[in-house]
């Protein structure tokens, strides 16, 4: 009986080490990213991709977007330690070790590279590049209001590496850039909205952000030019790229999504999470009747 009990015990604490770890990255937030992976693979094919490479695809996504959370929570843990809205992260509130922290970074980092060997020697050759831009983005609020661009272009990678992953190569990339700089616009205008939680705090700790310098009505105003820019490419990239009627719905629906973003601005949890993911996946679908009903 003493024997079972302790079994349980220590189940029961390994499920909430995983549960701590799970909050820790975040790992629901890859369906910002995994949606234009696959936009950007399937715009490079032209067709249906291997199941083999779907599945890696997911891996690298888990894994860098493990490696982006657990350096952004590991570089910003003082800072999250003085913000009542961070200070109950697991890093700062003591949940979590600093060890542990690392250890979860380096699992990300052998699901990252792993998935990139598996993928294709030319991926794991461009692999760094978006380690890079996650290493850097954490320090820009520390010298520049322009850190939310740091944001996007961490997730602008993620349509360039699901093209990479098909191709192999640079060849022909382009519209995958074109995707990509609709990626960095449309994280770019939402990381600004995601700020107005935290315009005092930064205004106080000196730190970077467009609502901190500027005031939260012209940093939404600014986001929302960002949205609008936005949907300019995305129809850019309807028109050139997919040309489709059959995809006008859903271009519409993304017009539609990121001018909601606005509307429920005051509710950053709906506009930054919700809306953003179903954003995502409209693209997606804009992106598979495009490549299989032209």
């Amino acid at each position: 009986m003493c024997f079972l009990t302790r079994l349980f015990c220590k189940f029961k604490e390994a499920v909430l080490k995983f549960s701590t770890f799970a909050r820790f990255v975040k790992i629901e937030h890859t369906l910002f990213s995994l949606p234009l992976i696959y936009s950007g693979a399937l715009l490079a094919a032209r067709g249906w991709i291997s199941l083999r490479l779907a599945l890696l695809m997911l891996v690298a996504a888990v894994g860098a977007r493990t490696v982006a959370l657990s350096l952004n929570r590991i570089i910003d843990r003082e800072i999250d330690k003085r913000n009542p809205r961070t200070a109950i992260r697991e890093l700062p509130a003591g949940r979590m070790k600093l060890l542990e922290a690392m250890a979860v970074l380096l699992v990300g980092l052998v699901l990252y590279f792993g998935s990139a060997e598996l993928i294709g020697r030319f991926c794991l050759i461009w692999s760094p590049l978006p380690l890079a831009v996650f290493v850097f983005y954490p320090y820009m609020k520390r010298f520049t209001p322009l850190a939310h661009f740091g944001v996007g272009m961490g997730l602008a990678m993620a349509p360039l590496a699901g093209w990479v992953a098909v191709t192999q190569s640079l060849s022909n990339i382009i519209p995958g850039f074109v995707l990509g700089f609709f990626t960095m616009l449309w994280v770019t205008g939402f990381d600004i909205i995601y700020a107005t939680l935290d315009e005092e705090f930064d205004r106080r700790e000196n730190l970077y952000s467009l609502p901190s310098r500027l005031g939260k009505a012209p940093a939404l105003r600014i986001s929302g030019y960002l949205h609008a820019l936005a949907f300019v490419v995305l129809v850019y990239i309807f028109a050139v790229y997919i040309q489709s009627w059959l995809a006008v719905p859903f271009l519409a629906l993304a017009g539609f999504l990121l001018y909601l973003e606005h509307a429920k601005a005051s509710d950053v949890e709906l506009a930054f999470f919700k809306i953003n993911a179903a954003l995502g996946f409209v693209i997606l679908v804009m992106v598979v009747v495009g490549v299989y009903f032209p």
